[in-house]
């Protein structure tokens, strides 16, 4: 991306189900004029996330909408190329909310500061960011697995259950990871230590679980509902934990036709003392400068391992991002910029 050549990525309609390519539309981007108290940032790289396909939706939330013809929500990894602010000079690299632009002028006060030096910059969009914090904090506020407990995570090859499962594994639970694909289902053995491995697309994904799980499951971390969901609901034990960070199974608006599953999920939340909690990154920041001590240490002496899925070029954002949606990506989905 070239600095005469600012763009941006706007929200051109909202989806209608599933999100296409023609609800967004690449843009020039003029620079905007500097205010007392803030940067200017330009990109490097993108981050895409799950959360941002509710951001594209009109509806009541814990963050508003992204409104038709503005810029797609998003952080960014950059430099400060202009700077009205004296403890940010130009140089600088930075996390930012830049959304889905080349270049943005942000409030100083929402930067952190990154050392190039101390790990690569993209860790802190990835494993040492928002997906990796989300990891840790619904463990540790929530999930709170102990010795010889069961934990399981879906989406377990992505940015987020892949630490999901390593951090369980630390504080000596097993930890069954559920995965789209043989490749994904190898990684999560060979590179981030699971115990066990299922592939979702397999047909009998509950009578396999079932298996894995011989004296039940305590820690289910929730990122994703639908048939995972499923299969898991009968195999919860008593008083076991139930994280829940996303259900990007039901993001694009898929069918709930079916059995109503309410009455029964109250019956086991009533039976068995289960506890069922949603959370939201900025309701648990006061784990922030913990986390970021624990698993940078991790990560620069490789106790922690971590997998980047990276495309080149704003303009293929788009398409990655439906990517995501459907599973297609391995690991943290960034574009370099």
């Amino acid at each position: 991306m070239s600095e005469n050549r600012p763009q941006q990525i706007v929200l051109a309609s909202r989806p209608q189900g599933e999100v296409s390519v023609d609800n967004f539309r690449l843009e020039p981007l003029s620079l905007p004029q500097m205010a007392d108290g803030q940067v200017l940032v330009r990109a490097e790289y993108l981050s895409l996330d799950p959360y941002m396909r509710g951001r594209m939706d009109d509806r009541k939330s814990y963050a508003p909408p992204v409104a038709i013809g503005a810029a797609m929500e998003g952080e960014s990894v950059g430099e400060i190329i202009d700077s009205r602010h004296p403890d940010w000079p130009v140089g600088t690299v930075v996390t930012a909310r830049t959304g889905w632009r080349s270049h943005a002028a942000v409030v100083a006060d929402g930067l952190r500061r990154l050392d190039p030096a101390a790990a690569p910059v993209t860790t802190a969009l990835g494993v040492l960011g928002m997906p990796g914090f989300t990891a840790y904090a619904g463990l540790k506020e929530i999930g709170k697995p102990t010795h010889g407990e069961t934990l399981v995570v879906a989406a377990a090859s992505g940015p987020v259950g892949s630490l999901v499962g390593q951090l369980a594994r630390r504080a000596g639970a097993r930890s069954i990871g559920i995965a789209g694909g043989a490749e994904k289902c190898r990684a999560l053995i060979e590179q981030f230590g699971f115990d066990v491995a299922l592939d979702h697309q397999a047909p009998n994904l509950a009578e396999a679980l079932a298996a894995a799980c011989p004296d039940g499951i305590d820690v289910y971390f929730e990122n994703v509902g639908g048939a995972v969901l499923d299969a898991v609901l009968p195999l919860l034990n008593r008083f076991a934990r139930v994280p829940v960070c996303g259900l990007i199974a039901q993001y694009s608006g898929a069918s709930t036709d079916g059995p109503d599953r309410m009455p029964g999920l109250m019956r086991d939340i009533l039976t068995k003392s289960l506890t069922v909690r949603g959370f939201i990154n900025y309701d648990l920041a006061q784990l922030y400068p913990v986390f970021l001590q624990e698993v940078g240490d991790g990560v620069r002496d490789g106790s922690i391992r971590y997998r980047e899925d990276i495309v080149d070029g704003l303009e293929a954002a788009p398409a990655a991002f439906i990517g995501l949606l459907k599973g297609r990506n391995f690991g943290k989905l960034l574009v370099r910029l």
